[in-house]
């Protein structure tokens, strides 16, 4: 039997998926052969924490699949589950992945290495019995070098990892569980770069000229020395910019830094609007043939967070409008999938988002590869809690022997991308209101300007200024205003507030030498397509943090006005209010972007998924998406909601968010009720009328002339489905994904917007359905069936390509309505 740390005895497996590692020599397919997926064809095990008794052997039973693996959102919702439903209800668990394959001769003299992008958490590795180490952090990746177990030739090799997240709670939010990013085998020459072993910097940067200064770590495995030449050439797409070369001698078995400077003429920059990225190709060549080539993507910008203006980015002030987000991916649980992240980060532009903060961890690389060619900017965060801990087994319990080495990581592995502009240590540390937490974070400061010294460092403290919110204009001088540690330390180089919204004007007063930055706000409830009768109060769901929850709506719904708030937080138009008013608040990060699995405040079971999202789980906007769109974008807004299906004579609010117009008229059936305009710091219109059934009609007006118009229609009796896919053509290869909208429509072609009916999914073709949802935060159907119950007229169903070309058919049909199908073409 397989134990942990049991390097004597591995147990007899059966050979699954055996694959072949090449080698290649030409020139040109260096880059492709460095680095290559190991994704496919695992063999996992999931234990029976009593029959398994943490072992594995012969009569372990496996199946077959492909990394990202998120175990956790394959189970059933758990009202027992000892994540409880701040972990969103699903049970961890200790799992066992195995994977057989075979290295081709040729490789046996060089370096085979497996790179892991994030295992959840506890991770063990062995390949060939040899025990590689350990890993507790799910969120950071890591890299082994297999070469001196490896087998060579026709003999199997294999690999076992080992993933033990059954100690719960470890998260105030869901996890996931297992083999949750990507892996990869990179195979180098003996002399090569290093592992995250580039540092690109553009230390001055002017219209006509930027500095570019390269860092490069090389690494020599082999028992001699060696003389190499550093070529590092700078590409825009494919052509090349400028070179730099270096000649260098090389101890045994030793490691060597060296620094190169490059000058870029006339330089495209990097933006949130136009995100231009360079390459920076960095090659070994010995005896002059080139053995080692290295990629580094990086972009080239100028930036500063000023005391009075914000953030200036190219000499240009920018309001960093952010959002939060958790690393789940919604129906596809913690598994990564590019494209998934794409459409969020797709759907969050289209609002007018152009700030991510990866809330609380790492994120995937993919993110932040996306982040740099979409133009966001990224605060990019290590750690949720330092050395006391939030749940009973979270990272605390790791922080002594792990934390530096995890900072360290992320900051090699994320220091060149161009969309990382700040650094955040720490969010909401317990130990920030003493003497303790200070510490701590002169130490992680040292660290992070150890490795970079580019990027403002920050953490998200509540607040810094802990005063009471009823005489806001007290400084710290005064006698009731408590200190926060850190903040008031002078660590940190950015001030940033979780919350606190009341206390942001006087910030230059706090603190006059530290610029400002909003790390969370909001904190806003809101479940989608859901009404209460009256939209004009606000209401604290709880009334405290700590006190329990005991009000609410029938089915733990939330109102969709923007009325109802967190009781640390504000509505959404609050916060913003006081953000776009001065210019020296340099921005804001909303909680959250997304609804995400876990953490369903204000209530507990039977809700699993969060309300905080501006968008739903499944990715359908909420209503105040559009606020916020009005407000952010360029884009001509008029929305009105809600919809126009109730009781005859009920009174109904009417919301409308507008911009690029001095006025909105609404007419019901063809007769006007009002023209409203908004007023001083107002973000929104509001009619009161009693409801009759028939069609809502909106006209914004500037000038006495017609922007736009928008019609809401009382719909009948839900007739139909209609699918619409968000890409039709997907690439065959066994990743892409096609996420497919379902409407539950009546006769005429309306939304019904109270149809919560049932709908099966099948699918023809090389493809598989791999999540479902309908945005439900109390649904406690599988994201993994092929059916599922509509919230309020929509569900959402997500097809994943496979190997081969062709067409996929998706059927979906409920009882009573007329089935729809979609084709989505694979290539």
């Amino acid at each position: 039997m397989h134990k942990r740390n049991n390097l004597s005895l591995l147990p007899l497996l059966i050979f699954v998926g055996t694959i072949l590692l090449g080698s290649c020599s030409k020139k040109e397919d260096l880059f492709k052969n460095r680095k290559v997926s190991f994704n496919a064809n695992w063999s996992f095990h999931l234990n029976d924490s009593i029959a398994d008794k943490d072992t594995i052997g012969t009569s372990t039973r496996w199946r077959t699949l492909n990394v990202p693996h998120d175990w956790g959102v394959e189970g059933k919702f758990d009202e027992k589950s000892p994540a409880g439903y701040g972990g969103g209800s699903l049970n961890g668990g200790l799992g066992w992945y195995k994977k057989t394959f075979k290295v081709a001769a040729e490789d046996s003299t060089k370096i085979t290495s497996i790179t892991f992008d994030g295992v959840y958490k506890n991770s063990e590795v062995w390949i060939n019995g040899h025990y590689l180490g350990k890993r507790p952090n799910g969120y950071i990746g890591f890299q082994y070098d297999m070469s001196p177990y490896l087998n060579y030739g026709d003999k199997n090799n294999e690999i076992i990892v080992k993933v033990d997240n059954s100690k719960q709670p470890n998260s105030r939010w869901y996890s996931g569980s297992g083999i949750f990013r990507n892996v990869w085998i990179e195979t180098t020459a003996k002399l090569h770069v290093a592992h995250w072993g580039t540092y690109v910097t553009t230390p001055k940067v002017t219209a006509e000229k930027a500095s570019v200064a390269i860092e490069t770590t090389i690494q020599n495995q082999s028992s001699e020395s060696k003389k190499a030449t550093i070529i590092t050439t700078i590409f825009k797409e494919d052509t090349k910019v400028t070179s730099v070369t270096q000649d260098i001698t090389i101890a045994a078995d030793g490691k060597q830094t060296i620094k190169q400077e490059a000058q870029v003429e006339t330089p495209i920059l990097w933006s949130v609007e136009k995100p231009e990225l360079y390459t920076a190709v960095t090659e070994i060549s010995l005896d002059d043939k080139i053995i080692d080539q290295y990629k580094t993507n990086f972009g080239i910008r100028d930036f500063k967070f000023d005391l009075d203006k914000g953030f200036i980015l190219n000499g240009k002030q920018l309001k960093i409008k952010g959002v939060c987000l958790h690393h789940d991916l919604g129906p596809l649980g913690s598994a990564i999938n590019t494209r998934a992240i794409e459409r969020q980060l797709e759907i969050m532009k289209g609002m007018g988002v152009n700030g991510i903060r990866t809330s609380h961890n790492p994120p995937a690389p993919e993110l932040l590869e996306l982040c740099d060619k979409m133009g966001f900017i990224v605060m990019d965060e290590a750690f949720d809690m330092w050395k006391q801990s939030k749940t009973k087994y979270d990272y605390a319990t790791d922080w002594d022997k792990w934390h530096k080495t995890d900072l360290i990581d992320q900051l090699l592995r994320d220091r060149n991308h161009p969309s990382v502009f700040i650094w955040s240590i720490g969010n909401e540390i317990p130990e920030q209101w003493n003497e303790t937490g200070v510490e701590i974070a002169k130490e992680l400061a040292a660290i992070t300007r150890h490795y970079d010294k580019t990027r403002p460092l920050t953490a998200g403290m509540n607040p810094p200024v802990n005063m009471n919110i009823d005489e806001v204009t007290l400084q710290f001088e005064k006698k009731n205003v408590q200190f926060n540690a850190i903040a008031a330390s002078g660590v940190l180089d950015l001030i940033g507030y979780n919350y606190a919204h009341q206390t942001y004007e006087h910030h230059k007063k706090n603190f006059p030498d530290k610029p400002f930055i909003a790390t969370e706000t909001t904190s806003g409830l809101q479940t989608r397509g859901y009404y209460d009768a009256v939209s004009d109060t606000i209401k604290k769901w709880p009334v405290r943090w700590d006190l329990k929850f005991t009000g609410g709506n029938p089915g733990n719904t939330v109102s969709a006005y923007d009325q109802v708030q967190a009781p640390w937080g504000s509505t959404h138009e609050a916060t913003w209010k006081v953000i776009k008013k001065h210019d020296f608040l340099s921005g804001m990060y909303i909680w959250t972007g997304f609804d995400y699995i876990g953490e369903p405040t204000p209530y507990e079971w039977p809700s699993v998924s969060s309300y905080f999202g501006i968008v739903d789980i499944a990715g359908f906007p909420k209503d105040v998406y559009y606020m916020y769109q009005s407000e952010w974008t360029d884009k001509t807004v008029l929305h009105i909601f809600p919809h126009w299906n109730w009781k005859a004579g009920q009174t109904v609010d009417v919301w409308a968010y507008y911009n690029n117009a001095d006025e909105v008229e609404l007419f019901l059936n063809g007769k006007s009720v009002g023209v409203r305009s908004k007023k001083g710091e107002d973000l929104h219109v509001m009619w009161r009328i009693p409801f009759q059934p028939g069609t809502l009609k909106a006209v914004s007006r500037k000038n006495g002339k017609t922007v736009l118009e928008t019609e809401i229609k009382t719909a009948e009796n839900p007739s139909q489905l209609k699918l619409t896919a968000d890409r039709s053509t997907i690439k065959a290869d066994e990743n892409d994904l096609s996420f497919v909208t379902v409407d539950i429509l009546d006769e005429k072609g309306t939304l019904a917007p109270n149809a919560n009916n049932e709908i099966s999914f099948s699918l023809k073709g090389n493809g598989k359905i791999v999540g479902v949802s309908s945005g439900d935060p109390v649904s406690h159907e599988s994201f993994k069936g092929t059916k599922h119950t509509a919230l309020n007229g929509k569900c959402l169903v997500i097809v994943q390509s496979g190997k081969q070309s062709g067409r996929l058919e998706l059927t979906a049909k409920a009882n009573g309505l007329k089935p729809s199908t979609i084709v989505i073409t694979t290539e």
